[in-house]
């Protein structure tokens, strides 16, 4: 697999953790660079690693995994996007998306799954997954960091509600994955 198809692929990858980090960003009420560089590790992380944990269980495992992989990330994104429309009607200032380790965990989680059947494939046509995992990490990481200061000045926007709008796009990023999974 050539260098450009890998950079292809990690952009693809990629969409997913960009989309909830320009939803995390619109929940900050302050830029802060350490909550854009820890989502950005945290998806950049689980992405490459879920590549590589992918490529290490190979063929063996891949019918088992792809028969639910896009169920669990619709329940994950589903709970936290929901939690955050809810809690985007309440009186309270803190955002739910509070970037603690426990929700990047997830969302890293949710986010990354395709990156597991990607790197089940990598290991059928034996690409150089040190190479893969890496490049698809740093992509991630990029844009995701990115995308963290991208939402933080749209969530400025007069009048935007930007927990509901953030709640939203992940609900809409987990019925992506579901309805891709089992119509595609």
């Amino acid at each position: 697999m050539s260098l450009f198809t890998i950079f292809l692929i990690a952009i693809g990858l990629s969409m997913d953790s960009l989309a909830v980090s320009i939803s995390g960003g619109m929940c900050l009420k302050r830029f802060s660079w350490h909550k854009a560089w820890k989502m950005a590790t945290f998806m950049g992380v689980f992405q490459g690693g879920m590549t590589w944990l992918g490529w290490l269980l190979g063929y063996r495992f891949s019918a088992y995994i792809t028969h639910f992989d896009h169920w669990i990330a619709f329940v994950l994104l589903g709970y936290l996007g929901g939690k955050m429309v809810y809690e985007s009607f309440k009186e309270e200032e803190a955002p739910v998306l509070s970037f603690s380790n426990k929700t990047l965990l997830t969302l890293g989680i949710a986010t990354s799954i395709d990156a597991l059947a990607v790197g089940i494939s990598m290991a059928f046509l034996q690409t150089d997954i040190l190479l893969s995992a890496c490049l698809i990490a740093s992509t991630t990481f990029v844009l995701s960091f990115a995308g963290v200061g991208g939402g933080f000045h749209f969530g400025k926007i007069q009048k935007l509600n930007a927990e509901l709008a953030g709640g939203v796009i992940l609900i809409a990023i987990g019925i992506k994955i579901l309805v891709e999974h089992m119509w595609m």
